[in-house]
């Protein structure tokens, strides 16, 4: 691939364009790739901002055409929807451009993006463009708060929102999630801080972000084909550090996060701050007792810890990834002021959200989880870590990674494992390297790569088939280690068919979904 590793911030026509008031929007010439929901909101934004923009975008289905129409009405020049439009550099109003905005979608060795490199034009990402915009006058200009990592983004980002608003803060999680961090910008009313989920891609193409507090999560093998390597998705990851002005959240338990905190230029008086989910040292957040405490965050911190919340205010389910997702969420929410009680009060309160270790039912002593947003091992790992014994629903669209660690650090707990994915080489080739006396099965021929049949119909044996394998005491759980785009649209649609097809199972059989039921034992399939 030819990944544009260093791509370019500014030139002479975009290195004044910091503020809203900037003088250099109007009449800047842009070419803003992606009309999704990122690409609308910098098109539209750059439009209010008096630019001259042209969006492109390879699909012309009826919401993009819905799009096109409704920035053309608020000024945007022109929008080119059809696959052609992306193979190379546009004009804009029929001059050249001055600068790119691309959308997270689209890889650096793309063929437009690379000849924008080319011709030396800077590339940025919403991200990059909200952060120049952030400063309006009449407005509050919010402090911000980002995160990054391979698996915990959303959860974390969400339990960082929950802490700020319990502290009176008015915060929205944006970025990656949720509300488009442009539209957050340009609010009306303004907000005290953003809590910004990021993924590697748009950090790829940020370049001048310094926000007051950062994390990454953790890092493990992931989008290595977008990326290249994991040495260059690891420091896309890492420019979420860059020119940090309070701390920098990193986890005690993944020494590359440290690694980077390590390489990354920040402001003056910038501190390094762990989390753990164990005892916590000097400048960490950690666990005491099933209590979460603060030694970062206080003053007499070399010889006490606040404590913060209880393991209880987690749920009724609490792994210890969540545990460690809580405590990352402290560890950046202290570092903006809040108080104590209000990290209990938030993480009582967060929205747990769907697809995220979510327990569907529990019937016959065993118990029915979905995690279809574990979209890689990493994240499948913690959701394996936290069951003893399992009836494993996993593959899928496995992005260039491997499952090798994955399969030898669980298959202790494997019961059985029920394939989805219309190609399962790579993970039938670990289970059998690593776990061959489990047993392995899979629904309908074409989950072997003989095409891509319905996704649902898929799941719907995949769940007949584990309960056919699941014993009392036993947990299925779909935690899937690879991406669903290959037989769903979403993880958030595999989930949900995880979710009506286990439904059906306990409907067929007239058991009670929180409890026991009538259905007799089945024989293991053959």
């Amino acid at each position: 691939m030819g990944l544009v590793l260093s791509p370019r911030a500014d030139t002479p026509r975009t290195e004044s364009l910091h503020g809203w008031d900037a003088p250099g929007w109007r009449g800047l010439r842009v070419v803003v790739t992606g009309l999704g929901v990122s690409g609308f909101s910098v098109a539209d934004t750059l439009a209010e901002l008096g630019a001259v923009v042209t969006v492109v975008d390879g699909n012309d289905g009826p919401e993009n055409q819905a799009r096109a129409e409704t920035l053309r009405i608020v000024g945007v020049s022109e929008v080119l929807l059809d696959a052609e439009a992306t193979r190379s550099l546009p004009a804009v109003a029929g001059e050249p451009a001055d600068l790119v905005v691309t959308s997270p979608g689209w890889r650096p060795d793309q063929p437009l993006l690379m000849e924008a490199h080319a011709a030396g034009l800077p590339i940025w990402s919403d991200i990059e463009l909200a952060w120049r915009v952030r400063e309006r006058p009449g407005r509050p200009t919010a402090e911000w708060v980002c995160l990054t990592g391979t698996n915990g983004k959303t959860t974390t980002v969400t339990m960082v929102e929950a802490i700020l608003r319990a502290d009176g803060r008015r915060a929205i999680a944006c970025g990656n999630v949720g509300t488009p961090v442009l539209d957050a910008v340009r609010d009306p009313e303004g907000f005290d801080v953003l809590a910004l989920e990021l993924s590697s891609f748009q950090l790829h193409w940020t370049h001048s972000l310094a926000p007051a507090a950062a994390a990454v999560l953790n890092l493990a093998e992931d989008h290595v084909d977008w990326h290249g390597s994991l040495e260059a998705y690891a420091a896309d990851k890492g420019k979420v550090y860059q020119n940090a002005r309070v701390a920098c959240v990193y986890n005690e338990a993944d020494a590359l996060t440290r690694t980077l905190v390590e390489r990354a230029d920040v402001q003056e008086g910038c501190r390094a701050i762990a989390f753990t989910t164990g005892t916590p040292g000097l400048s960490t957040v950690g666990m005491v007792d099933g209590i979460l405490v603060d030694r970062a965050f206080t003053e007499n911190r070399r010889h006490e810890a606040v404590a913060l919340a209880a393991r209880s205010d987690l749920g009724t389910v609490a792994p210890k990834h969540t545990v460690a997702n809580a405590a990352a969420a402290a560890a950046l929410t202290r570092a903006v002021g809040v108080s104590p009680e209000a990290v209990a009060e938030g993480l009582r309160g967060y929205d747990r959200g769907e697809h995220r270790i979510q327990l569907v039912a529990t019937s016959r002593d065993v118990m029915w989880v979905n995690d279809s947003k574990a979209t890689n091992p990493h994240a499948a790992d913690a959701s394996l870590a936290a069951f003893t014994s399992i009836v494993w629903l996993a593959g899928g669209l496995p992005k260039g990674v491997t499952f090798d660690e994955l399969v030898s650090t669980h298959a202790r707990r494997l019961r059985a494992v029920v394939l989805l994915g219309t190609d399962t080489s790579v993970l039938r080739a670990a289970l059998a390297a690593h776990a061959p006396d489990v047993p392995v099965h899979a629904p309908l021929a074409a989950a072997d790569g003989a095409g891509s049949p319905d996704g649902p119909a898929v799941m719907a044996e995949a769940v007949r088939l584990a309960d056919r394998l699941a014993r009392p005491g036993d947990t299925v759980l779909m935690a899937p280690a690879a991406a669903s785009m290959d037989q769903f649209r979403s993880y958030a649609e595999r989930g949900d068919s995880f979710i009506a097809s286990v439904a059906a199972l306990m409907q067929e059989h007239g058991w009670d979904v929180n409890g026991e039921g009538p259905g007799p034992d089945a024989p293991d399939p053959s």
